[in-house]
């Protein structure tokens, strides 16, 4: 079958993917990206990970000219790894950039359907809560976790997106140019959420495809108490800021009933 990305004009492709102990599975999940979108360089960002997924790293770049690593001194969290990678990338003149996780969960080979809706977007989300979307793997607890937090993103924030929080997706440069990246301050899943919220109210062209997300077999998952609580009080506190800038723009608007002798 032919590679949809090989026609469609969107420029230089660089895929970012955020380590931490992840030396069993980075191998993996690097050759099936290079294997399923050739065209495409990767730079590996890790925190400094102490089970030497660095040297990993490292090994990858040595063997593989495309495959480029940055090290970061401490861990910092998802947000910041990836507002590294993103200056990185802009800098060096890249014009598409895509978010992918290290452990497998996302799937390499549904890349190139992200990046033909491209063609027509600002950013493409790889959605799990939309028709055609899936997980595999996870447990009812997970589902629940996950779809309960879109459903509060969706209501406090006002935004029509089935999977916000979802860590698979691709931008133009030209829209993270647009985002202000300079003062997003969030880390966790949270920062996924803040990047779409932003793209959404800067008026981008946002789409989602179907993804099949599948667990992780090796290693363990990075979700903690800590992530969830930080994505649920910065969500309500953007979501109030938000709905009060609603109510300030009904009131300085002038009801017509006001209007009756007109």
């Amino acid at each position: 079958m032919t590679n949809p990305v090989a026609r469609l004009p969107i420029g230089k492709i660089v895929v970012l993917i955020p380590t931490y102990n992840e030396r069993d599975n980075l191998p993996q999940t690097v050759s099936r990206l290079r294997a399923a979108v050739p065209e495409a360089d990767v730079v590996v960002l890790d925190d400094s990970s102490p089970d030497g997924t660095g040297a990993v790293a490292d090994q990858l770049a040595a063997d593989d000219g495309q495959v480029h690593v940055l090290h970061r001194k401490t861990k910092e969290g998802l947000g910041a790894a990836y507002l590294a990678g993103f200056a990185w990338a802009l800098d060096k003149g890249y014009d598409v950039l895509v978010e992918m996780d290290a452990d497998g969960s996302h799937q390499p080979e549904q890349l190139p359907t992200l990046l033909a809706t491209l063609a027509d977007a600002d950013v493409v989300l790889g959605s799990r809560w939309i028709r055609g979307g899936s997980v595999v793997n996870w447990p009812i607890h997970r589902k629940a976790l996950s779809v309960g937090g879109n459903v509060y993103t969706r209501i406090l924030l006002g935004i029509p997106i089935g999977d916000a929080t979802g860590g698979f997706r691709a931008y133009r440069a030209s829209a993270l140019r647009s985002l202000d990246l300079h003062d997003v301050a969030s880390q966790g899943y949270c920062f996924q959420v803040d990047l779409v919220w932003r793209a959404v109210r800067r008026g981008l062209t946002v789409v989602e495809v179907p993804i099949t997300f599948v667990e992780r077999t090796i290693g363990d998952s990075k979700m903690s108490q800590g992530i969830v609580g930080e994505s649920l009080r910065n969500i309500a506190m953007w979501g109030a800021s938000y709905r009060l800038g609603q109510v300030r723009a009904l009131v300085r608007r002038e009801p017509r009933w006001h209007r009756l002798d007109a």
